[in-house]
């Protein structure tokens, strides 16, 4: 009877006029490449973390709850198959978020206390992590807002008529999002601050200029 039913509304919702079928289609795909494209850059982070952490250790191994937060962290992370079919899971897409936001605080708490020292802050392999950190996080950004677009979209035909009929009949449904306030967090990436170059005494410079 059910399937009676849905070929039914099926041939109802295609025949009418702008029934959003290929709308669906269209949008359905580009919600896929942007999330592929959120997950691609959300793993470039997951994969510094090792080396981030390795470096601090080698500076400040006594900082062992942050350090060990960053890696529990970034473990959550990784324990959660961030696949296709996780958009249409609301609960699943929010321990993916959660897990994300926690691993931004923990890499934040990781910045904060690399100011305490400065021998590890003036590091070369430090210096040039933070920087890799820093482009990372505005990728982060930009992919989550391509993607909130597409879903955005996405939910708009799904919900409108006629193209609700559409939706219904072939089985799509409105697919979670980024929550405002994780976007918020997101948008901000954690700052990263290079030292200034020591001042040269002023005796030295003259001499050079000679």
């Amino acid at each position: 009877m059910r399937k009676l039913c849905a070929v039914l509304a099926a041939m109802v919702a295609l025949s009418l006029p702008g029934c959003g079928y290929n709308t669906l289609q269209t949008n359905d795909e580009q919600i896929k490449a942007g999330w592929s494209e959120v997950v691609n850059q959300y793993q470039r982070r997951a994969d510094l973390v090792p080396n981030l952490v390795n470096t601090v250790k080698g500076f400040a191994a006594q900082e062992k709850d942050v350090l060990l937060g960053v890696t529990n962290a970034r473990a959550k992370v990784g324990s959660i198959q961030a696949t296709p079919e996780l958009l249409n899971n609301p609960d699943a897409f929010a321990r993916f978020q959660a897990a994300q936001k926690d691993l931004s605080g923990a890499l934040s708490k990781l910045l904060v206390v690399s100011e305490n020292y400065p021998q590890l802050k003036s590091d070369a392999n430090f210096r040039e992590l933070q920087a890799q950190l820093e482009g990372t996080e505005n990728r982060i950004a930009l992919a989550r807002d391509r993607y909130i677009k597409s879903v955005q979209e996405y939910n708009v035909t799904v919900r409108s008529f006629p193209s609700n009929l559409t939706a219904m009949a072939f089985g799509y449904k409105a697919k979670p999002n980024f929550s405002v306030e994780n976007e918020t967090e997101t948008a901000k990436p954690p700052k990263v601050e290079f030292a200034p170059a020591p001042a040269q005494p002023q005796g030295e410079a003259k001499g050079a200029a000679k």
